[in-house]
């Protein structure tokens, strides 16, 4: 089931490159054994959140934590967002909603790769909300962007499902925000205009006020309500 690709051997030097002492969160993700990293979700339901700019790391992270969660004995599947909201969106057309639903709740891990890259198509937001609400409190979840909380109402079409989304997603959530500068560009920064080589201050924005106690972004932990 689970469609995770080979992670370079290297993620864990770039990612402390980039994250300095948020390594500490990665310890807390997938805490160091003699025989290497074992994922730990606590509650086998936890989420984590990898936010930053294009090239630092997050997709490559998500993968390894992916692959060891896989050799920990635990059932993966990893896509885009894109993909994944495609494939819900040719199930409602087929009929089979629920049971492409049922199909992706079935992995002990999700992987949603690459949100805010892409524009959602209006109403399909919701498909990935029916996703997300199925997966509640069931399963653990890796979610990667290169867009702020704040912006997630544009990424996906609609502040109300937004809302909803990450009324969910940020309870029981780990986020982990990195920073730096793009390591694909790395080898060609002074080319590169400083519009695109400076991150975005959109990560230290908060998301969508919820109904109850808004939950802290910056590598905490938000209590339960």
């Amino acid at each position: 089931m689970g469609k995770v690709r080979s992670a370079p051997s290297n993620v864990a030097p770039h990612f402390a490159s980039q994250t300095g002492s948020r390594t500490e969160k990665l310890n807390e993700i997938s805490p160091p054994t003699p025989g290497g990293r074992a994922l730990l979700f606590k509650s086998g339901h936890e989420v984590v959140h990898l936010l930053g700019p294009p090239g630092t790391g997050k997709s490559h992270l998500a993968i390894a934590l992916g692959v060891e969660a896989v050799r920990a004995g635990h059932s993966v599947y990893f896509a885009s967002l894109a993909d994944i909201v495609a494939s819900l969106a040719r199930a409602e057309r087929e009929g089979s909603l629920r049971e492409r639903i049922r199909f992706l709740c079935r992995a002990s891990l999700l992987i949603v790769d690459e949100i805010g890259y892409l524009p959602i198509t209006p109403g399909n937001g919701n498909l990935f909300f029916q996703l997300v609400n199925a997966r509640y409190e069931r399963g653990a979840m890796i979610l990667t962007s290169n867009r702020g909380f704040a912006e997630w109402g544009e990424v996906f079409g609609d502040p109300v499902v937004a809302t909803a989304l990450l009324d969910r997603l940020m309870h029981h959530a780990v986020v982990v925000q990195i920073e730096g500068s793009s390591y694909r560009l790395r080898q060609h920064v002074d080319l590169v205009p400083d519009t695109i080589r400076t991150p975005s201050a959109a990560f230290s924005q908060a998301p969508p006020r919820r109904r109850s106690r808004p939950p802290k972004v910056r590598t905490t932990e938000p209590s339960p309500n």
